[in-house]
């Protein structure tokens, strides 16, 4: 699974370092940004951030294909836990924390549970939303787009 992706030699052994190859490294340093409390502990939060690399090397691509603008609010015992734009619509394509900075096209209210298995591809969308399991407000056919760019991550 994992290859080299440099054209540096591999080290053999009785290969020691040599004079002037070390650079003092200084402490390490807190995050630009720190998460607020327990948003970390959150089992979907992994995978958003995960999800927002993905759109970051993809996102011009996927404005082309969905253009539209996600809200996501992940709930737990029905409390808004996380809350995540994805916004295909616009530039580049941009993923971040928090409410739509414009409208949203479309806004999930998801149980994290449900979330889960959503994008880790052990539900069906359109079986779940059926069923009763999360909510859409807005443009409800556009969460067909929204499941194929997670459809994309998975295989990324």
């Amino acid at each position: 699974m994992w290859k080299r992706i440099d054209q540096q030699p591999k080290i053999k052994a009785g290969d020691g370092p040599q004079a002037g190859h070390f650079k003092e490294l200084g402490s390490a340093r807190e995050p630009a940004t720190p998460h607020p409390l327990g948003l970390s502990e959150s089992q979907s939060f992994p995978v958003f951030e995960d999800i927002s690399h993905h759109i970051k090397e993809e996102g011009a691509q996927l404005v082309k294909k969905v253009n539209a603008i996600f809200q996501l609010d992940i709930t737990k015992d029905g409390q808004t836990i996380l809350q995540w734009t994805i916004d295909l619509k616009n530039g580049s394509g941009d993923m971040y924390p928090g409410p739509a900075r414009l409208s949203a096209d479309t806004v999930f209210t998801i149980p994290e549970p449900v979330f889960m298995e959503l994008v880790l591809g052990k539900m069906n969308p359109q079986k779940a939303f059926l069923a009763g399991k999360f909510k859409v407000s807005g443009k409800v056919l556009l969460g067909q787009k929204l499941e194929r760019v997670f459809k994309d991550w998975a295989k990324f």
